[in-house]
């Protein structure tokens, strides 16, 4: 309880989400922009991130790559207000994001970073993340999400409780098979913008390209982000960034990158495409 007390430094904002940039946009249009952000985490003197400046709208499909400890995560958890931006600002519809309500600005992402959790209740519980929730959404979403054969296979469906720790006929999961529910999670939530930070790691690389493809096609008009170490998996995205050293080194299409065979995203590629040719 000392713990949940300590009071959050953030500026609190007061905007509602609703309130737009001198734009006719309907309140399904957002538009966020990165104006030369930095960050160094606290107590560090080394930026994590350093001049970033991009933009982008709803429905684009955008790809994150790059090496370890090059700046994707960050970059995520500065989107989603984690953190604010030790230089520059980060803009909604033209408003600053910390001019925001906190709670309305959380609401438009859904996010499944790699480090997810799932908890010892229902399966329906887990994906809506409410005691209460839509057991036909929750099939839906678990469908879409690739858990479907699975789901058939749970003694009570979406009531079935997940581990042990609660009910002595809870049901084990794989890694692979929290990732898919994980994914449930985000889809159900149906927010504007979905973000996913490597959440399919523990699939194999045919299971990985089968679950974005199909992502892809049900994430419909809302902004989705992907970070993934695979870069086959970011083919369909209309644009990918190339993050190293914190710094955006590269902007373009999967073609486009490849193309530039001195770049780093070609070098990436090559890499990894080694193990596949002959």
């Amino acid at each position: 309880y000392a713990f949940l007390d300590i009071p959050n430094k953030k500026y609190q904002g007061t905007l509602p989400i609703e309130k737009r940039a001198l734009c006719d946009c309907n309140d399904n249009d957002y538009e966020i922009e990165f104006c030369d952000v930095s960050f160094k985490y606290p107590g560090s003197d080394a930026y994590a991130l350093r001049h970033i400046s991009l933009k982008f709208h709803v429905g684009e499909r955008l790809a994150v790559v790059g090496m370890n400890g090059s700046g994707k995560t960050t970059f995520i958890k500065l989107l989603c207000r984690l953190y604010d931006p030790t230089e520059g600002k980060i803009l909604l519809n033209g408003i600053d994001i910390q001019k925001y309500n906190y709670e309305e600005y959380m609401s438009i992402f859904s996010v499944v970073f790699q480090d997810f959790k799932l908890f010892s209740f229902s399966l329906g519980q887990n994906v809506a993340a409410n005691a209460d929730y839509d057991k036909a959404r929750v099939e839906y979403c678990l469908k879409k999400a690739g858990f479907g054969e699975r789901l058939a296979q749970m003694p009570n469906g979406t009531d079935t409780c997940l581990y042990k720790d609660f009910s002595e006929n809870g049901v084990e999961i794989s890694g692979g098979e929290a990732q898919k529910i994980a994914l449930a999670r985000a889809l159900y939530k149906d927010a504007p913008f979905i973000v996913l930070d490597e959440p399919t790691s523990a699939l194999d690389p045919v299971a990985e390209a089968e679950v974005y493809s199909k992502f892809n096609e049900i994430v419909g008009q809302k902004t989705a982000i992907y970070i993934s170490h695979r870069l086959s998996s970011c083919r369909f995205c209309d644009e990918i960034i190339v993050f190293d050293h914190g710094l955006i080194i590269q902007r373009g299409s999967h073609d486009d990158l490849v193309a530039d065979e001195k770049g780093k995203y070609a070098e990436l590629w090559r890499a990894q495409a080694q193990y596949y040719e002959k």
